[in-house]
């Protein structure tokens, strides 16, 4: 017995596209992961919400925003956030009379790491992903990739 949807199934090609796209996105963020490591900072994680935060207005979002935003689940984002908040990085504020609705703010601090990052994370892009494909090929790439967004 089969189990048939509407859809009809992938052709070769869409599989394909499918499996590389996995392959080269766990060996990517694997190799920027290491990068960072080897230069004593901490993970993608870090940085994802950091850069959020620094480019939102007033440098401050809900913790929901930052979820929406960046690809950490929910239990995940509140371990980080409260790890980025016992560095200095970022800070709770309370909006909500009841105290109930609260913001997370990014510090100067945690500007100051977000930019120490990229100085590595940008490093990374061009070695892992630049070096590798010819500018013609990378915005071929980026076209094809934003049809999927």
């Amino acid at each position: 017995m089969s189990d048939k949807t509407d859809a009809a199934d992938p052709s070769a090609n869409a599989t394909q596209a499918w499996i590389n796209l996995m392959r080269a996105q766990q060996r990517v963020l694997a190799a920027i992961e290491r990068d960072f490591k080897a230069a004593g900072l901490p993970g993608l994680g870090w940085y994802d919400v950091l850069w959020e935060l620094s480019r939102a207005d007033g440098g401050r979002l809900r913790p929901f925003e930052i979820e929406e935003r960046t690809l950490l689940a929910q239990y995940n984002l509140s371990r980080l956030i409260d790890r980025l908040e016992r560095e200095g990085l970022v800070e709770r504020q309370t909006f909500d009379k009841d105290g109930r609705g609260r913001w997370v703010l990014i510090t100067e601090k945690g500007r100051a790491l977000r930019s120490a990052m990229w100085d590595i994370y940008a490093k990374a892009i061009a070695r892992h992903v630049g070096a590798r494909l010819p500018e013609a090929d990378a915005a071929q790439l980026s076209a094809l990739l934003s049809r999927l967004l």
